[in-house]
């Protein structure tokens, strides 16, 4: 018997539409800032390159256009240097990205950080700035990777975040304004070389929430970068492209790499 066939109600065709969308906008931004290499010896050399990029880490993309940073910089033995002007445009698939080399001149440990152009998010509403940060160690030192930058919103390690084995715990403390943020929800994603396919959605953005004093940990079970994000209300609201008062998304990020124990 041959049954008629009928068009899917066109109420349930539009939720599913709405969740699909939802889905695709639910997807977690991380701005990158990772340095090759993250750990100077006699053998590399003095010379650091610094990529950044605003991305979704665990799905390889796709990549979002980033905007001439405010400010670009890194907290050293000498000091705080600004380093904008180092800054280099770049094209990778089509978004500008940007890269940075910087010269090591003494040991020491060597804070990147990044305050990334806002970027307006309409699947969201809120405009993105993602205060980002990520420690380089030169020539065994050993000294300064705990140092604050003073971010509006920050992590600060309580881990030395390099020289880290796969499954070693890193441990946090979320701050805004320089306080710590009881119960910050914090995101983690490690960016993926193309070698693992997350099965579900929950596996591609790990979530965990911060104690009441703000802290958090977080056991890295794969070799390559992790990045942690605490995403927090902005103090002040930013006016969108269209001219429109809207909320601010201020993230706290840090980069941590994992190696395996070989």
């Amino acid at each position: 018997m041959n049954r008629p066939i009928f068009a899917r109600p066109a109420p349930l065709a539009a939720l599913l539409s709405t969740l699909l969308l939802a889905a695709t906008s639910a997807q977690a931004h991380f701005q990158q800032l990772i340095p090759y290499p993250d750990i100077l010896t006699a053998d590399t050399g003095a010379e650091v390159n610094l990529d950044l990029r605003f991305t979704h880490p665990m799905e390889r993309g796709p990549l979002m256009n980033m905007g001439q940073p405010v400010r670009f910089g890194v907290a050293g033995p000498a000091g705080v240097e600004d380093l904008t002007d180092s800054l280099k445009a770049e094209k990778t698939d089509g978004k500008q990205t940007f890269s940075a080399d910087y010269h090591v001149k003494q040991p020491g440990d060597y804070v990147f950080f990044v305050e990334p152009a806002p970027y307006w998010e309409p699947a969201e509403g809120v405009m993105i700035v993602h205060y980002t940060k990520v420690v380089v160690d030169a020539f065994g030192a050993e000294e300064g990777w705990d140092r604050e930058i003073g971010l509006p919103v920050e992590i600060e390690p309580l881990v030395r975040p390099y020289g880290l084995w796969t499954g070693n715990l890193f441990s946090g403390i979320v701050k805004q304004n320089g306080q710590p943020v009881p119960f910050a929800e914090v995101e983690v994603e490690w960016v993926n070389d193309g070698s693992v396919t997350p099965p579900a959605s929950p596996f591609v953005t790990q979530v965990i929430k911060a104690d009441a004093n703000g802290r958090f940990s977080y056991a890295m079970p794969r070799a390559g970068w992790w990045g942690f994000a605490a995403l927090l209300e902005g103090d002040k609201p930013m006016k969108n492209p269209d001219g429109k008062t809207v909320p601010v998304e201020a993230g706290a990020l840090i980069w941590v790499k994992a190696t395996d124990m070989k």
